[in-house]
């Protein structure tokens, strides 16, 4: 499996170059550089050029805010009808617009497609106390307040709502595990950082955002929920072997403005289709921890507003909002 820093490193050379007489499209990662949507934008940036489904290298631009809300009304306010435009996106966004967090809903935009899923994991420090999710879940037990728990998304978040599911799944209180004290940076690459470096104890994110740091040895992975074992890190145990039934996937994917054409919106469709369907996408998803799913078009239109739905009422249950 190939670093993630290498790839980041050969996407950002790709994306720095020109191609005369060619318009470059862009895609804005709502996130700095190093997490989810920055890999998601200069991952499949790189690879639509490589496949020749665009003329120019795409431009990755980053706009951290808000887990993703000053980009949403960046769109909205002034680049709605702009067909060269991508943004990168997740269950987390759509957590956040559910929950009333961005300055619209999901009708303002126009959501192209998602090309695969990524994995919630949740991962200590190499030398953590915690070997084991039975360990982690006890400490939580005995006082919930006592741990700091990390991730890329604000308290109600899906990385936090993840870790409130296992908490609910281990017996914890609604009291009880709103006592657990949650961190959040704009990223999961930064969380895991501050983590090894003993700010917070625990970090709740998606594999695809720290897999170079499981891989280098220099943090563990608890649990992965998932149904099944992640197959690039076959002896991570899933949170169900562990007796928590809890699933959490993030799929990744791309949104463009509510006022591009329909021939610029198909087009996107279109190229982000060609891309999924090569060997190409299949190796590096699954390289990456990422599960190859596609949907796209209206179908991943309706499924991005049943999910809305749906993550609003998963809040409720959980006393994320009322």
């Amino acid at each position: 499996m190939k670093k993630l820093s290498k790839l980041f490193g050969a996407a950002v050379l790709w994306t720095s170059l020109s191609v005369a007489g060619a318009t470059a499209a862009e895609c804005i990662a709502p996130a700095d550089p190093g997490g989810g949507w920055d890999f998601t934008c200069r991952t499949i940036g790189k690879m639509l050029f490589d496949q020749k489904l665009v003329d120019a290298p795409v431009q990755v631009t980053n706009m951290p805010g808000g887990v993703g809300a000053v980009a949403y009304a960046k769109v909205m306010s002034s680049r709605a009808d702009d067909a060269e435009l991508m943004v990168a996106t997740s269950t987390v966004g759509v957590t956040q617009i559910a929950q009333g967090k961005y300055p619209a809903d999901t009708s303002v935009m126009r959501w192209v497609a998602m090309l695969g899923t990524d994995v919630g994991v949740i991962v200590v420090p190499k030398d953590s106390d915690f070997k084991t999710l039975d360990d982690l879940v006890a400490a939580l037990k005995e006082d919930p307040s006592a741990l700091a728990v990390a991730g890329s998304s604000g308290a109600g978040g899906w990385d936090h709502i993840r870790l409130l599911m296992l908490a609910q799944a281990a017996g914890l209180s609604g009291d009880e595990y709103k006592q657990i004290r949650w961190v959040q940076f704009d990223g999961g690459s930064p969380a895991v950082t501050q983590m090894i470096g003993g700010q917070v104890q625990a970090v709740s994110t998606d594999l695809g955002e720290i897999a170079g740091f499981v891989e280098s040895g220099d943090i563990r992975i608890l649990a992965a929920l998932s149904d099944e074992r992640i197959p690039a890190f076959p002896d991570s145990p899933t949170a169900k072997e562990q007796g928590l039934d809890v699933t959490g996937y993030n799929w990744r994917g791309f949104y463009t403005g509510g006022e591009v054409s329909d021939e610029g919106y198909d087009a996107w469709v279109e190229r982000l289709q060609k891309l999924y369907d090569t060997d190409d996408w299949k190796e590096t998803a699954k390289g990456n921890g990422l599960v190859p799913v596609w949907r796209g078009g209206a179908e991943f239109e309706a499924y991005v507003k049943d999910q809305s739905e749906q993550m609003r009422k998963i809040s409720q249950e959980i006393g994320v909002i009322k």
